[in-house]
């Protein structure tokens, strides 16, 4: 497990490439999040995960089975990392940030399109939805009165 490692994956470039050509500017595993996410887009307060499908235990996935050696030592490791995984993931939304999990069958060239444009046009969505402000409504203006003139005597 020495040679297996956490940055610069294969599904983890094919993200940042695309991030980069569409204009997101990002940090890479910043380390003062809890988790150090994979991408951070500071911008947006968006933390993106690129998770690998065995490693991370995506259920429902064809590209994850429990290995046959070693069952309890597996079971344990991958429920660990599902529960980091929340617990960080918990953190960053107390903190005010949004958490986009990708999952590494999403990126097989079947579906990268159409993940990486949900990708992006989920972060446009954040960033307005951050951005829009709710006003208070204004009364009607016949029920107002101004304080600059009198109010209208009524028996003339």
């Amino acid at each position: 497990m020495a040679s297996i490692h956490s940055q610069n994956t294969k599904p983890e470039i094919i993200v940042r490439k695309y991030l980069w050509k569409q204009g997101f500017r990002y940090r890479l595993n910043y380390p003062r999040l809890p988790g150090h996410p994979d991408i951070v887009l500071r911008k947006y307060r968006t933390c993106v995960f690129v998770n690998g499908c065995f490693w991370h235990g995506h259920e429902g996935c064809k590209y994850f089975r429990m290995p046959k050696t070693n069952i309890d030592f597996w079971e344990k490791k991958i429920k660990r990392n599902k529960e980091r995984d929340k617990e960080e993931q918990r953190q960053l939304a107390k903190m005010g940030w949004h958490c986009i999990t990708i999952w590494e069958c999403e990126l097989k060239p079947k579906a990268r399109t159409q993940t990486l444009k949900a990708l992006a046009f989920t972060i446009n969505h954040i960033y307005l939805q951050d951005l829009s402000i709710s006003y208070a409504r204004i009364e009607e203006e016949n029920e107002l009165e101004t304080a600059a003139e009198p109010a209208p005597d009524k028996q003339q």
